[in-house]
């Protein structure tokens, strides 16, 4: 079972450049940044490493604590959510302007929070000369680390310290074997109501109402033999409709939840047409090397005839190729229709996620696919495979060793894993095609 990446939430009043540390952590510009203070009002959230440690960095809007302008409050709403979510703070200010009214209020306000706080004193251009950092000391939450986010000076040092704060990967858990389902889809389309019915108890929170749940809830349940584990999460929006700050923050606890989990339930809302964001969500748990099941809910509420549910799958796999080998059962929540057999179908697609083949099996599929259709020719000179082998599986993960790894082209990829698959099956499972040149270490 994999854990999720700790969160890390870069938070400070405005205009003090939390965003232009944001873009000089991540290495690109994905925050906007402008000299005016409140540009960054929507939050933004990106994976970040230093030194072999992952982890989300989340940039947040200016806080301005006691403000009675409308926007300042709906920022504060946000930054107050990011908090909530994060496992770490790091708190900027503006070296330049030194102690600022509001820089009190904020640590006043962290103080009494239960998150390690890193403090950064931004905008020392001149280091090391420049000493005006222990100004900060009076805060009262921590040692100040100067850093210059525009020039990088001190970013390391201040990444040092973030580090060393995260929070240890927790142990695993008492059943190694257990497996981790991650219940996604959009919001509203009957998660808790599914993992109710699952689960023969109502565990979770129902309503109407797009959004109830927040939080991912982790809930154990053992079936012939194995200990699952399911992940109520909340739904997954287009960011472009995730304005307000709870929804926000249920996205990147949803995204976590995918990436530490063995298998996915997509749920699909069965009276509506399939949706892109249905799409991108599968495409997400797949990317993320998960299992996957696409669960079409509310099918009791679908006028139908026996040919309604082969044209829904059809039509679903059409619109996408990845879909074209993952599993799909038509459900309904609130009447139990075929609920249970989702359990069946998770412990096949954990079974395939797992499986191994031994090498030999391997090259042997490897030569018959390209005795019957060669690769193509790379600037003039054939393209040859010498052997094959599986890597690693889980996901599974195959290693083709060639004298072109670069002349390979993607539509070829495809036809291999097409081939391994009505070999192989892998029903439900991402597989993953990895190209190495002969003498090239794997």
């Amino acid at each position: 079972m994999r854990h999720p990446l700790p969160a890390v939430a870069v938070i400070g009043r405005p205009n003090v450049g939390k965003s232009t540390f944001f873009n000089r952590v991540l290495g690109e510009r994905l925050a906007i940044v402008e000299d005016i203070p409140g540009v960054t009002r929507d939050r933004n959230f990106a994976r970040a490493e230093w030194a072999g440690h992952h982890f989300y960095l989340i940039d947040t809007g200016g806080l301005e604590p006691g403000s009675p302008e409308p926007m300042a409050r709906a920022i504060e709403r946000q930054v107050l959510a990011a908090i909530d979510e994060a496992d770490l703070l790091v708190f900027v200010v503006d070296g330049k302007s030194g102690v600022h009214p509001l820089d009190i209020q904020i640590a006043e306000t962290l103080r009494k929070i239960d998150r390690p706080i890193v403090l950064v004193v931004n905008k020392m251009d001149n280091l090391p000369n420049d000493m005006g950092h222990h100004d900060f000391w009076t805060l009262g939450v921590g040692e100040p680390l100067p850093v210059s986010a525009i020039s990088g000076k001190g970013s390391g040092d201040v990444l040092d310290a973030i580090v060393a704060h995260l929070p240890a990967a927790p142990e695993g858990s008492g059943d190694p074997e257990a497996l981790s389902v991650a219940v996604i889809g959009k919001p509203n389309v009957g998660k808790s109501s599914f993992v109710n019915k699952l689960l023969g108890a109502e565990r979770m929170v129902v309503s109407d109402v797009a959004g109830t749940t927040r939080d991912s809830i982790d809930t154990p349940l053992r079936y012939h033999g194995r200990t699952l584990i399911f992940i109520d999460t909340a739904g997954l929006r287009r960011q472009s409709r995730i304005e307000e700050s709870l929804e926000y923050y249920s996205a990147l606890r949803s995204t976590r939840a995918i990436e530490r989990a063995d298998i996915c339930l997509l749920l699909i809302d069965g009276t509506e047409p399939v949706h892109n964001q249905d799409l991108k969500i599968a495409e997400r748990a797949l990317e993320a090397g998960c299992g996957l099941i696409v669960v079409v809910n509310k099918w009791d509420l679908v006028e139908k005839d026996e040919r309604t549910a082969s044209a829904y799958e059809r039509h679903l796999r059409e619109r996408s190729r990845a879909l074209r080998w993952v599993p799909v059962i038509f459900t309904s929540a609130l009447t139990g229709q075929r609920v249970r057999r989702t359990l069946d179908l998770i412990l096949e697609v954990a079974a395939e996620r797992s499986r191994r083949l031994t090498t030999p099996e391997v090259n042997d599929l490897l030569a018959q696919l390209v005795e019957r259709k060669h690769p193509p020719h790379h600037r003039g000179l054939p393209v040859k495979f010498y052997y094959a082998t599986q890597a690693s599986g889980i996901p599974p993960t195959f290693v083709l060793f060639t004298n072109h790894p670069k002349g390979v082209p993607e539509h070829y990829l495809r036809y291999l894993e097409n081939g391994f698959r009505e070999a192989w099956g892998f029903m439900g499972v991402p597989i993953r095609l990895r190209l190495r040149g002969r003498r090239e270490e794997w």
